[in-house]
């Protein structure tokens, strides 16, 4: 008697969304990744389809201070520059997409003027072709006019901007809808935050395809249990049918690079180059398993091993 395995059926699915512009769309960069659409639990293609595998991004920080030095040694000269280090996330390193972090616009970091990082903006998009998503400082003042000079740079390329909260939100939906963008919401890790902001969000006049919400990954020895609990209710909250919760999740692992077990420089923890790779990695693929669609990365060799890890929950060898 063959084995029969029990399938469950969900009444509910994520939506489909478009991370850059096709050209009947009027982007001008020539790639753009579609994500969610999925019926089921992750990986779970024995019982649902789940058309669109999670992609693996890449980040690109506008400034070096708060950057460890040993990671800077590991990731070499390229990253002192962020069209350089963009270039390198797609030709060398073959990220889906780039996540472009305009933390020197913070007044608590550089200061840079919102023309000036908006510059950036426009540098990176003519240098790559991978759809990008832009994150602002974390100021709430300074970042709804650097959005809004940024969605001005970016326009006809449906890039994501990001982090949209309760304080902010309208400026952020404001400044996406206006050129075409998509919106990055943040719940730091509450699914009564997460529901709050996709509504909040729609009712201002966002699609809902046009919405990722990031939940605020903890990374591994910092709290990775209750960031999986939290993305893994996410998506079991939408296959179950609610529509607010239905959004794509991204998941900023690259946190792990903060945890002081990772670069701790104590020689009994093993070689750090390794070990932080290490905890990247396995922060990475705890989101994937939990329910992320995509997921942000900073090390070359995380990305290769991570990639290698997503093909064979595929289904790959």
């Amino acid at each position: 008697m063959a084995l029969e395995i029990p399938k469950e059926k969900f009444v509910g699915k994520t939506v489909q969304t478009r991370l850059g512009a096709t050209a009947e769309q009027g982007g001008t960069r020539g790639k753009s990744l579609l994500i969610g659409a999925a019926e089921g639990l992750p990986f779970h293609s024995f019982e649902a389809s789940n058309p669109n595998p999670p992609l693996i991004g890449m980040d690109v920080v506008d400034t070096l201070r708060g950057i460890d030095d040993q990671l800077k040694n590991m990731m070499g000269d390229v990253i002192a520059d962020p069209v350089s280090w963009a270039k390198s996330c797609e030709s060398e390193w073959h990220a889906d997409f780039v996540v472009l972090k305009l933390m020197s616009a913070n007044p608590e970091e550089e200061n840079r003027s919102t023309e000036e990082c908006a510059s950036t903006v426009r540098e990176v998009l003519k240098a790559i072709k991978l759809p990008l998503i832009v994150y602002g400082s974390g100021s709430y003042e300074k970042d709804s006019k650097l959005m809004e000079d940024v969605s001005g740079a970016a326009a006809g390329e449906r890039i994501f901007i990001g982090l949209a909260e309760e304080d902010n939100y309208k400026s952020f939906a404001a400044a996406a809808m206006s050129n075409g963008h998509g919106i990055v919401g943040f719940s730091n890790l509450d699914i009564n935050l997460a529901k709050q902001i996709a509504i909040l969000l729609m009712d201002y006049g966002v699609n809902r395809e046009d919405i990722l919400i990031d939940p605020l990954q903890a990374a591994l020895g910092v709290g990775l249990e209750y960031s999986y609990s939290v993305i893994e209710r996410l998506r079991q909250g939408a296959l179950m049918g609610d529509a607010s919760l239905q959004t794509s999740i991204i998941c900023d692992c690259s946190v792990a690079w903060n945890a002081r077990e990772a670069l701790d420089a104590n020689g009994k923890l093993g070689k750090v180059t390794s070990r932080a790779i290490n905890w990247e990695v396995i922060t990475a693929e705890t989101s994937l398993i939990a329910g992320a669609d995509l997921l942000i990365m900073r090390h070359p060799e995380s990305v290769k091993m991570i990639r290698e890890v997503s093909g064979s929950l595929l289904g790959g060898e």
